[in-house]
């Protein structure tokens, strides 16, 4: 397994056509992680919510339980 280190910010992204320089992912899994804020930020602004901090916390929360789950299941399932 990696560790997730998050952007710095486009401004400190330096990059040599295939990783950033600066937090050390690739450009491919750099552009899906934003594709995905994209696409969870126009959800939001199309549903109307005004409660956008409740919203990414039960996001954040569902992502951490539904990964731990799959990861326990891929543990019992390999043994």
């Amino acid at each position: 397994m990696s560790t997730f280190t998050p952007c710095k910010g486009q401004t400190d992204c330096r990059d040599d056509g295939i990783t950033c320089l600066t937090c050390g992912r690739s450009l491919a899994e750099v552009e899906q992680a934003r594709n995905m804020i994209d696409s969870l930020a126009e959800f939001v602004i199309a549903q109307g919510y005004d409660n956008v901090g409740e919203f990414a916390a039960y996001v954040a929360d569902k992502v951490e339980k539904k990964v731990r789950y799959r990861r326990e299941t891929k543990i019992q399932l390999d043994d």
